[in-house]
């Protein structure tokens, strides 16, 4: 179907396109009886500004981009709700990219964003990005960029994040508080900065009880329920079982705790277990899962309110802020 333009309108009331224009944005040298027949017609007509013109002639969007490693994690698709929550207010749009934890991938959803004139970036970079020159290319462009949860160190911008380090500290405290001594660590990949600072947090947690490191119980691998399953199943096959388990996040959680109920061991008399993010699943499965609750959806929300303040000063921030929300040690059944 044919979307009605301002010519269209301009035709069938026998004015200009121009003099329709500026009925439309309530120009005070338009007659009112003008600008009632234009808006009448304009609405009956379901007319709509081509936002993309409008872009091209103001150098400016109404549009957010948003990039995320998967939509499909509660912590993502709570953080969306939180920034379209606050965009549609501030009368902005978003548009949604999925790197799919995969770097090549999220350069492209990067490049893409700056070719669309879109008013600014909010972003959380996938599990094997190595490093970036992609986003620092979109500021060096002027557009406004923020990080959530996962930030790039080498570009310099705004960020929301959580104390990763702190968080685990505490949830591997309540594991050692609960007699737990043989604790393994089911980590992230190497390089990714909140997986360095949850096994930081864990590595400190033990030094404080005086519990000896055991290299073999820390288990690197990426962020999917599948890596869970196979580092449980490695400690298992090699008969090096923990007592508990402290993982990087909820799916990895979930991936040890299959295994560990196909091996016909208990939860949590066998071994317990600590998730992170509080996904909706942690307090379906059987036992419910011990998890760190992240403020996912207050996290979008700051994101996007650094974000447009950004926008509408027209300008960068003096200085990067830093926003550090607190988390909650969510303690149920796995321990």
């Amino acid at each position: 179907m044919k979307h009605t333009t301002i010519t269209d309108i301009a035709k069938k009331l026998g004015i200009s396109a121009s003099t329709v224009s500026r009925a439309l944005s309530d120009h005070p040298d338009i007659k009112d009886e003008t600008k009632k027949k234009v808006q009448q017609l304009a609405s009956e007509s379901y007319y709509k500004p081509n936002s993309i013109a409008q872009s091209l002639k103001n150098n400016r969007t109404t549009i957010i981009g948003v990039i995320v490693p998967e939509i499909k994690h509660d912590f993502f698709s709570s953080a969306i709700s939180g920034i379209e929550e606050v965009a549609y207010h501030a009368g902005y749009t978003i548009i949604v990219c999925q790197s799919n934890e995969n770097f090549e991938r999220e350069v492209v959803n990067t490049n893409s964003l700056i070719h669309q004139r879109v008013a600014g970036i909010v972003a959380s970079i996938s599990q094997n990005t190595i490093n970036g020159a992609h986003f620092q290319a979109a500021v060096d462009r002027g557009i406004p960029l923020v990080f959530f949860d996962r930030a790039c160190s080498d570009v310099e911008v705004s960020k929301v994040i959580i104390d990763d380090a702190k968080s685990a500290h505490n949830a591997v405290s309540h594991l050692i508080n609960k007699g737990y001594k043989r604790i393994a660590h089911f980590t992230g990949p190497r390089d990714l900065e909140i997986c360095k600072l949850r096994l930081k947090g864990y590595s400190d947690a033990l030094a404080e009880s005086n519990i000896p490191l055991q290299d073999e119980l820390i288990c690197y691998g990426g962020l999917h329920e599948t890596d869970g399953y196979n580092s449980m199943d490695r400690l298992i096959k090699e008969n090096n079982l923990p007592d508990a388990i402290f993982a990087v996040n909820d799916p990895v959680a979930v991936g040890a705790f299959q295994r560990i109920k196909e091996a016909g061991l208990k939860i949590p008399a066998d071994i317990g277990i600590v998730g992170f993010s509080n996904n909706k699943i942690t307090a379906l499965i059987d036992p419910p899962l011990t998890t760190v609750d992240q403020p996912s959806f207050e996290m979008g929300k700051k994101s996007a309110d650094l974000l447009i303040e950004m926008i509408e000063n027209k300008k960068p921030l003096q200085k990067p802020k830093t926003i550090v929300l607190d988390t909650q040690l969510i303690v149920r059944s796995s321990t």
